[in-house]
């Protein structure tokens, strides 16, 4: 009976796209270890992070979708959150280093050697524990963003103005991230990881087990964004998108509302962070860059926004076709995704999946629609028979 319920609160297009991602979670990685090489369903080791740095973009733009596609806020300071929650895994990565390092100092990472720190910054102390910095990687970005929206949204900002403090919030971390007395590597950022729990990151095992990790935790974030927006709260997060002072005067509480959808968003772009950091071998300032943030509702406008499947696809296709594109022309690469914004703002603004969605609606209330007229004209014809064979014995009389 529970089980029932459960899947009752998702629409069977996103249980079915969950049920991909995580055979996507057993495949590549069986195909990656198990095929040998040279065999066409063979998955090459270098292809492995590839993809588990596009599922890891995935979530973030589904992430994204929840605020921007059902609550109507569009934040340009995702990657904020994003590069937190990388920042936080970076930091537990740096710790397991210990003796490793080119300095070989167990305690001190070496960027700190170098810049003839003499103890450990009191922010850094408990990473060396998976489960604190696991926590963190929730904690920050949340607390960040409960603490932005307390403030933003008590405050009605809206539209254009919410949207520009939140790229300004971005842009402050970037430079703040950047000093080299922050503790945080400076500009070089954090990197020269060597393991995870124990596990080489750069072994073809543990490479496959971030990729399922990464596909589990986006098959889950889909069923926990979907089981939002089909609640009657995301009922009425659509109506504080779609009339938001109308939701009021009827009164809900807009801002606690916001400020719940804005915080679990902030979280699980911090989790996507997270699983970027080992995959990718680095993070840096680079990361809380605008322009990322940016990158980010592209993706979902391509995919569809308020579909929550479409930026999951939108972010694996732009991706997908910024790695071919930027190896043949990386110098054209930024004109090539602002023509294919503006082409999707004047030719698909509802984005791919919301566009095949719309086209299958029509079709189905066209076929209703002729199913409805026919039925009309055979009850018509039946009764015009009924009429004539009723008149045929009176006129034989």
């Amino acid at each position: 009976m529970i089980t029932q319920m459960l899947f009752r609160r998702h629409e069977k297009k996103t249980l079915w796209a969950a049920f991909l991602i995580l055979t996507a979670a057993l495949i590549v990685p069986l195909a990656s270890l198990l095929v040998p090489e040279g065999n066409a369903f063979h998955v090459p080791g270098y292809l492995v992070p590839l993809l588990g740095k596009y599922l890891c973009y995935a979530l973030l733009a589904l992430a994204l979708d929840l605020v921007w596609g059902y609550c109507g806020i569009l934040s340009l300071g995702h990657g904020a959150f994003f590069a937190l929650g990388g920042y936080a895994m970076g930091m537990y990565l740096m710790r397991q280093i210990g003796d490793r390092g080119v300095y070989a100092n167990p305690l001190l990472p070496d960027f700190m050697v170098f810049l003839n720190w003499s103890e450990l910054p009191w922010y850094w102390h408990g990473f060396d524990h998976f489960a604190f910095a696991a926590l963190m990687v929730l904690l920050v970005p949340g607390l960040l963003a409960f603490v932005f929206g307390w403030f933003a949204f008590r405050s009605r900002v809206t539209g254009v103005y919410l949207s520009i403090i939140t790229q300004a919030m971005t842009y402050a971390l970037l430079l703040a991230f950047f000093r080299n007395e922050m503790g945080f590597g400076g500009n070089n950022g954090l990197t020269d990881f060597k393991e995870i729990l124990g596990f080489n990151v750069q072994a073809g095992g543990t490479r496959a087990a971030l990729f399922a990790a990464t596909a589990i935790a986006l098959a889950l974030a889909l069923m926990l964004s979907s089981a939002i927006v089909r609640s009657k709260y995301g009922k009425v997060l659509v109506g504080v998108r779609d009339a938001e002072s109308r939701t009021r005067f009827l009164g809900y509480r807009v801002e606690n509302m916001k400020l719940f959808i804005f915080t679990v968003s902030a979280m699980m772009a911090g989790v996507a962070g997270a699983l970027y950091v080992p995959q990718v071998g680095i993070i840096n300032p680079g990361e809380f860059a605008p322009a990322n943030s940016i990158e980010v509702v592209i993706w979902t406008a391509v995919g569809g926004r308020g579909t929550l499947i479409g930026p999951i696809i939108g972010a694996i296709l732009v991706n997908f076709g910024k790695s071919i594109f930027t190896a043949a022309f990386p110098e054209f690469w930024l004109f090539a995704l602002g023509a294919l914004f503006v082409a999707t703002t004047l030719f698909l603004p509802k984005g791919v999946v919301g566009t095949v969605q719309q086209f299958l609606a029509r079709r189905n209330e066209q076929r209703q629609a002729d199913a409805v007229e026919q039925a009309y004209r055979d009850m018509t014809a039946a009764k015009a028979e009924s009429q004539l064979a009723t008149l045929e014995p009176q006129a034989a009389e």
